[in-house]
């Protein structure tokens, strides 16, 4: 099978930072799918094991974990699937990735394509929608007020691929107030047409962005991305007793600030079920359905913002080029080999 792949960390710009390859085709066991990948998008994640880890005896490492593809054979084990289905998903962090013609992935983080979708708008949603799922009904609980405080949450960096999801999911299944965070003329208009209430700068003081709004002192605040650059303002911000979740990697986070607060902080990384096969697994299977469905009854959309084309090394190294600019709108997603 044709696949993108690498052997070393090295800076994108490098000639062997993603090549082509041709791999075995893998054979599907256990509770495996195989997958016959139509379409992937790119994640911040992907560039960040680029830099840090490679491939293992001088084999390949492929990249990518979100896909939309057809399943063309399954494990003795499998329940949930039949060859013929149409899946999405977003993989695990401890498997070889999506970027190959065939890819195998445990049916328990697998979910129903939307039907309304095609497979490169589809592929857009996974990683990105299971990771707001969990951090917004899972770690911070948002259908549970916080008591006092404004019925709000803050999204920062809401035009990114997390937070165009997570905007989307708390106007289908909550009554919160969604202020999410723009500094681009162009990325604030597309937080807003996702449903965004109000939209602020980050590149101001959020803390006076927030009080400006005359709501009061938010719940919940979710950040996805330069945490270290807006803790101080966050720690001010938050309502008493109020959720904070994370899910970027700042290199030292002190959270005594919010000791006197007795806010709790939360941290979602939506590979965790999978790499430990938690017991409750099976709960990616299901979220991805009810985001399935809610795509199909036109109560939230694909997030795509670009499509760089095929999947080759040289589309591919462009878009971890985008992500790593810190400019991406949207998701960049490949389609077709």
């Amino acid at each position: 099978m044709r696949a993108v792949a690498y052997q070393t960390p090295q800076p994108i710009t490098a000639d062997t930072s993603l090549v082509d390859v041709t791999l075995p085709d893998p054979v599907a066991t256990g509770r495996d799918l195989l997958v016959s990948v139509k379409a992937i998008s790119v994640n911040p994640v992907d560039t960040k094991v680029r830099m840090r880890g490679g491939a293992e005896d001088g084999g390949w490492k492929v990249l990518g974990y979100d896909a939309a593809g057809i399943v063309t054979a399954v494990g003795p084990d499998v329940t949930l699937f039949k060859p013929g289905d149409a899946v999405f998903y977003a993989g695990a962090l401890n498997r070889q990735g999506t970027n190959s013609e065939l890819h195998l992935v445990d049916e328990r983080i697998v979910g129903p394509k939307p039907a309304s979708l095609d497979f490169a708008a589809a592929a857009a949603l996974p990683l990105t929608a299971i990771t707001a799922w969990e951090m917004l009904f899972d770690r911070l609980k948002v259908q549970d007020a916080v008591p006092g405080a404004a019925p709000a949450v803050l999204i920062i960096g809401g035009a990114g691929g997390v937070g165009s999801i997570a905007i989307q999911l708390l106007r289908a299944l909550t009554d919160l107030t969604v202020i999410a965070t723009a500094s681009r003329p162009e990325t604030a208009e597309w937080v807003r047409t996702l449903g965004a209430h109000h939209v602020i700068d980050h590149g101001k003081p959020l803390s006076a962005e927030v009080t400006a709004l005359g709501l009061g002192a938010p719940g919940f605040v979710f950040s996805t991305t330069q945490t270290d650059k807006h803790f101080k303002e966050i720690v001010e911000l938050l309502a008493p007793q109020g959720r904070f979740g994370l899910i970027d990697d700042p290199g030292t986070l002190d959270i005594m600030p919010f000791k006197r607060k007795s806010a709790s902080v939360h941290w979602e990384f939506m590979f965790t079920r999978p790499v430990f096969a938690t017991a409750d697994m099976a709960e990616q299977h299901r979220l991805l359905g009810e985001v399935s469905r809610l795509v199909d009854s036109g109560r939230i959309r694909t997030t795509l913002g670009e499509s760089f084309g095929t999947i080759n090394a040289a589309n591919l190294k462009r878009a971890h080029q985008q992500i790593e600019s810190g400019t991406t709108k949207g998701k960049i997603v490949l389609e077709g080999f």
